[in-house]
């Protein structure tokens, strides 16, 4: 959501801003004004056509008591067309408010000027590198063959209740998935200050809308027969606790994370990572999400959770870049975004495994979130102002067991256990 009087003020920052997301994009600033002119003069019509009504209605009953009968029934006629022309206005209001914010919940957030332009993910650009790839001395292989080859990842199971993207996980590697995710969860907590919370997987409509996934990507998301929708990251539901909210300035910044699974439709990925766990329907995260106040804390915030996710790829040993999005491969919702990719030795290439974000307040906007200053001699009635928002992960659960276990097999098949998830597994120290 926008700021409509800053879009009037300042409309080609908008324009230039939006033709950075997609050329033509920024074109949407015309029909903005257009409806939102429409909007305005609607409302002017309809109060006048009030205000003319409620001094009219009170001038008859004077009418009438005076015997003055022509002057009465001019009153009442004139009542009357005002109440047509209020109806009339109401109607183009609702009309124009309707097509104006359909218009404006369908746009992207505005990417910051730091953030470099491009079309998609080959303009993004590297910020550095963490670690040497993985140089296995045989040939390496996949997750999947991996794992089925040790009897504990199984599709063809998954798929006969299931369908297509889905997985069943045994043994070891069962107990390796929860093992990352506690140590995760343990490391943003104990470590990096995050709140660990257990939301939601069913969500209202509004809950998206209020995130971003709707209007706009509703095909890429699960919705329930009546009318909820499955999580496609607890994104939606942390940043949601501050729905409709007024928060006190000292209780910012607020820390959030969970540990969920995570639905999606993949819609958009047809013939893409069909084999293995990179791409499922169904895949557990451990997600962080902050509240700030504003611009600047938001960019201190975005830097610090990197580093948070960052963490668990360095304590892995797993090597990884950090890469600067442009402006054409960025999410709907973000004006910055960092992405963590690990390296996998089977497909000698780094591959996402997080996605941090600033958001500025384009989601506390749509969810109506906001904070207040502490009273002061200068400000006794400080004014709330809308918060702002971040997420990332911290990490993709299941991309980081694939990572791992690529990173970590030995020729004869079986799979290191990193040395700081030890302790979760048992002391176990080869899955096998």
């Amino acid at each position: 959501m926008f700021d409509l009087r800053a879009i009037r003020e300042n409309p080609d920052h908008f324009r230039k801003a939006w033709n950075r997301r997609a050329s033509g994009l920024g074109d949407k600033v015309d029909d903005i004004l257009a409806h939102d002119a429409a909007l305005r003069q609607a409302l002017t019509d309809k109060q006048e056509a009030e205000s003319a009504r409620n001094a009219n209605s009170k001038l008859i009953g004077k009418a009438k008591a005076s015997g003055n009968e022509a002057e009465f029934e001019r009153l009442r006629d004139e009542v009357a067309e005002a109440k047509k022309t209020i109806e009339v206005a109401g109607e183009q209001e609702e009309a124009a408010r309707n097509e104006l914010d359909d218009l404006i919940l369908g746009l992207p957030n505005l990417p910051l000027e730091e953030v470099p332009e491009g079309k998609d993910e080959a303009d993004n650009a590297e910020q550095k590198k963490v670690g040497t790839p993985t140089a296995l001395a045989f040939a390496p292989k996949d997750h999947a063959d991996l794992g089925e080859a040790l009897g504990m990842m199984d599709f063809e199971t998954a798929a006969k209740m299931s369908g297509s993207r889905f997985v069943v996980l045994r043994h070891q590697l069962s107990r390796l998935e929860r093992a990352l995710a506690n140590y995760m969860l343990d490391v943003q907590t104990g470590e990096h200050g995050y709140q660990e919370t257990s939301p939601p997987f069913l969500v209202r409509p509004d809950a998206l809308e209020g995130t971003g996934q709707l209007p706009k990507f509703g095909e890429d998301s699960f919705e329930t027969t009546d009318g909820m929708w499955l999580i496609a990251t607890s994104e939606i539901s942390l940043t949601n606790t501050v729905r409709e909210e007024i928060l006190e300035g000292d209780s910012l910044p607020r820390r959030m994370t969970a540990h969920t699974p995570c639905f999606r439709s993949e819609a958009g990925s047809a013939g893409r990572d069909t084999k293995g766990m990179i791409r499922l329907h169904q895949f557990n995260k451990v997600e962080l999400v902050s509240i700030v106040k504003d611009e600047a804390e938001g960019l201190e915030e975005l830097e610090r959770m990197t580093r948070c996710a960052e963490t668990i790829l360095e304590r892995l040993e797993l090597p990884y870049r950090r890469m600067l999005l442009c402006t054409g491969d960025m999410g709907f919702g973000a004006r910055k975004t960092y992405d963590l990719e690990v390296w996998l030795p089977s497909q000698d290439t780094y591959r996402e495994i997080s996605s941090c974000s600033y958001c500025g307040d384009f989601q506390a906007r749509r969810m109506n979130a906001r904070w207040r200053a502490a009273p002061s001699a200068d400000n006794p009635k400080p004014k709330p102002e809308f918060v702002h928002t971040l997420n990332g992960s911290g990490l993709a659960v299941g991309r980081t067991l694939v990572a791992v276990l690529e990173n970590y097999q030995r020729e004869d098949g079986t799979i290191g256990v990193p040395a700081v998830l030890q302790p979760y597994m048992g002391g176990l120290e080869v899955i096998g």
